[in-house]
């Protein structure tokens, strides 16, 4: 029972490595809490962009096991 993480561009510098494994077997774990156990870090700054299974989501979304959660950077286009 696993979630898979993913991490891109500049989150993947910011944790040290492209993804992790989260287990899934707390209820209720949300994409703020994979974040915090993914990473070890407490506060997700808020412009970063959050997606579970390819759709994406605030950081109170809830996560089961066999989501893929991934976390963008913010994105600008001109």
């Amino acid at each position: 029972m696993s979630i898979q993480v993913k991490f891109f561009a500049s989150m993947r510098e910011q944790v040290g490595k492209p993804e992790a494994l989260v287990d899934a077997k707390d209820a209720g774990l949300t994409a703020l809490k994979v974040w915090q156990q993914a990473t070890g870090q407490e506060k997700l700054d808020s412009n970063v962009l959050i997606a579970v299974n390819m759709e994406y989501v605030n950081k109170d979304q809830l996560v089961s096991d066999g989501d893929e959660v991934a976390f963008f950077p913010p994105v600008t286009g001109g």
